[in-house]
């Protein structure tokens, strides 16, 4: 069958843009031919840092011819309404159309349209100009007299079908100045002469021919072996960085991998100083000698074979590196000499947010907030608000000015070397941690505190401002914050009462309700907290079961689960899904599903609800009375084992309920003659309900 090869030939494409780019054009493509009737069997998109490429195989020469059946108005409507059916439908008077009946309907009239198929060619030359015009470039351009916009100047468009044996045809259509054809082109340097292009197979060959590697992830393969057999050769390992390696992949058509060297001088910095100013300036890989140690040597990826073997671009590269290490020594030299703390004051120059201030009142926040919780996570108080107090300290540096992703980091390294203490170094680095879901936490208490009171500051003033997440948008990063929040005192298994931090903490923030900040803040890490168990396999039902129970109030009084207390909702909902995949839980769950059922019937009908008051003189039949003390005893001992967070063996205590419900529920009728004892049933069973939810609602269990 016929194939499509489509390459859109132009300006060096950014490699930000480019693997989104491929799978943009292939996803409109596709969807396109999809659409005008035109199946595919595959498609596979292509992108190097000068073109786009599309290959689709086993496409029909045309379309299929269609018959569809259109439904119009009654018989006897007004006119405009059938004049507008026959417009739509394609009929020149409503004559041919035929009436049909409907029994509830009446006669109405239908349109058949018979559809004949195109051919392929014909689709695509207007198919492929319209995806040009609408192709969504995150950013785009126009160039000469045209108003088509792309990424960078498109330069030629080759379009070709036909099947394997047969000469394919040009795909004719326009582009703005642009006409197809099969003409492309190879490695600007290394091989510039118009290629002419037939079908995709001999396109690839003659493309490697020109020196372009089409397939970015085989480029990205090219270059990682090279990479490692150049290190290997040299005693030497290359630092993994996959987002450089796809960077560097996006920059060349024909890798070609050198090493080159810096001054071991250099090597007092800071190891991530080296690598960063690296990475950023010159795009090369850093490497580390058999200790694991940096060693003073870097990868780097040309797009041309040099005739001298690349000594010339090696040491324009070690040049600019040069001169790049040196500058990060000037600043690394310069911040060390002044204490981190003398940079304070500059903070109060820089606005985090007009709404809530400058970095230095925010940090005037932090050292308060951290010293609140400090002892509730086992830190040292002054030591959190001297952690909080530098914390932000090196926003101000030279160093975290050229390289802000360094900030904490190089916190940590001024702080140590000034004579902080091991810990508050550590607490300025790790206080941003998690950065994402595989990031490690703080595992310090002085960090914890700082890290806490940083991620809870955060929350709690966007939420009294009014500035919430709304959608995919989330410019302040506070699902990143809320979930660090989550990952720092579930990995760290630690007891913490969020809502009276945020609640204390709120009064912070002048002009909003506290209320609506604190419980907005805590449903909102309620939710994420949802969505990571969700994400790690738990039931929705059984999240839903245990949160339904959660208190925003205070729990002694509610008697509700702790909502300020993640990891005892957590170990709930764990559990509550231990006991129902045992065969006792399963059965236990159906007895409370029926007795809750009739529980709910009855009090309906009653108009009144029964609160689970069981007389022992009105228990008339064995099987009941041992439900009774079956449920006295179980409520007890389940009260115990929640007060000391043993929530498995509350479960198991519910576990035992199994038996007498069983026994309950085939001996003993419910709604009783006798008034008096129907009523202690259902107050037997309201007893039931209101023991299974000591740990968590069971009317939210699926089953």
């Amino acid at each position: 069958m016929p194939e499509l090869l489509l390459e859109l030939f132009s300006e060096e494409i950014p490699a930000r843009f480019q693997r989104r780019a491929a799978d943009d054009l292939k996803k409109a493509v596709t969807n396109a031919l999809v659409d005008a009737g035109l199946v595919y069997e595959g498609a596979k998109a292509f992108v190097t840092p000068r073109r786009l490429a599309l290959t689709v195989t086993g496409l029909p020469a045309r379309s299929p011819d269609t018959r569809e059946e259109k439904k119009g108005p009654k018989v006897g409507a007004p006119q405009p309404a059938i004049d507008g059916f026959l417009r739509s439908a394609g009929l020149t008077s409503i004559d041919q159309a035929k009436i049909e009946s409907d029994p509830k309907k009446g006669d109405f009239y239908v349109a058949h349209i018979n559809r004949p198929g195109a051919g392929a060619i014909n689709l695509l030359s207007a198919i492929l100009p319209k995806i040009l015009t609408d192709f969504p470039w995150a950013k785009s351009m126009r160039w000469g007299s045209g108003n088509f916009n792309w990424v960078r100047p498109l330069r030629a468009i080759t379009a070709t079908f036909g099947a394997e044996n047969e000469e394919p045809v040009v795909i004719p259509f326009d582009s703005n100045t642009i006409t197809s054809g099969q003409t492309t082109f190879g490695h600007r340097f290394l091989a510039p002469e118009p290629i002419r292009v037939r079908r995709f197979d001999d396109y690839v060959a003659a493309l490697e021919r020109a020196k372009v590697v089409l397939d970015i992830d085989r480029r990205k393969d090219i270059i990682r072996a090279d990479a490692e057999h150049l290190a290997f050769a040299q005693g030497l390992t290359v630092i993994a960085d996959e987002g450089l390696l796809e960077e560097v992949a996006g920059l060349v058509e024909w890798p070609v991998v050198m090493m080159g060297a810096f001054d071991p001088a250099f090597l007092e910095l800071p190891e991530e100083v080296i690598i960063a100013t690296i990475r950023a300036n010159q795009k090369c890989f850093c490497l580390r000698d058999a200790s694991g140690k940096l060693a003073p040597n870097f990868i780097i990826t040309a797009n041309t074979v040099a005739s001298d073997g690349g000594a010339v671009i090696t040491a324009g590269n070690e040049r600019v590196i040069r001169a790049r290490l040196s500058d990060a020594m000037f600043f690394y030299n310069g911040d060390l000499a002044l204490p981190l703390e003398h940079g304070l004051p500059k903070l109060e120059e820089t606005v985090f947010h007009a709404k809530l201030g400058s970095q230095f009142a925010r940090v005037e926040r932090l050292v308060k907030l951290a010293g609140e919780i400090a002892p509730l996570v086992g830190a040292d108080p002054e030591r959190a608000k001297r952690a909080a107090m530098l914390a932000k300290a090196d926003l101000t540096t030279g160093m975290v000015g050229e390289f802000p992703e360094l900030q904490g980091l190089m916190g940590r390294y001024y702080a140590t070397a000034q004579g902080e203490p091991s810990d508050i170094a550590t607490s300025v680095e790790m206080h941003y941690k998690p950065l994402g879901p595989t990031d490690k936490v703080p595992t310090e208490p002085v960090s914890i505190a700082v890290a806490l009171a940083d991620k809870l500051d955060l929350l709690t003033g966007f939420w009294a401002i009014d500035e919430k997440p709304t959608g995919s948008r989330d410019p302040f990063a506070l699902r990143r914050a809320a979930l660090g929040v989550i990952r720092i005192l579930l990995e760290n298994g630690l007891r913490f009462d969020l809502t009276n931090s945020i609640r204390i903490h709120s009064d912070r923030f002048p002009d909003h309700d506290w209320a609506t900040t604190t419980f907005g803040v805590i449903d909102f890490i309620l939710e994420r907290l949802k969505v990571q168990l969700r994400e790690q396999g738990a039931r929705h039902d059984l999240i839903d079961a245990v949160l339904s129970l959660v208190s925003l109030e205070d729990p002694a009084a509610s008697g509700k689960a702790n909502s300020r207390d993640l990891l005892q909702i957590t170990q709930r909902a764990e559990a509550l899904s231990a006991l129902l995949s045992s065969a006792d839980g399963q059965n236990l769950l159906a007895g409370y599903k029926r007795g809750a059922n009739i529980l709910a019937a009855e009090e309906k009908k009653d108009g009144k609800s029964y609160a689970g008051t069981v007389s022992q003189h009105a228990l008339v039949l064995p099987e009941e009375t041992a439900l009774a003390f079956a449920v006295d005893a179980v409520h007890a001992a389940v009260t115990n084992h929640v007060a000391q967070d043993d929530y498995k063996g509350a479960m198991t205590e519910l576990a035992s309920l199994r038996a007498p419900v069983d026994a309950f529920f085939t001996a003993v009728l419910v709604n009783d003659a006798n008034p008096d004892v129907r009523a202690n049933r259902l107050n037997l069973l309201a007893r039931l309900r209101d023991t299974m939810h000591l740990v968590a609602d069971f009317s939210k269990v699926a089953g």
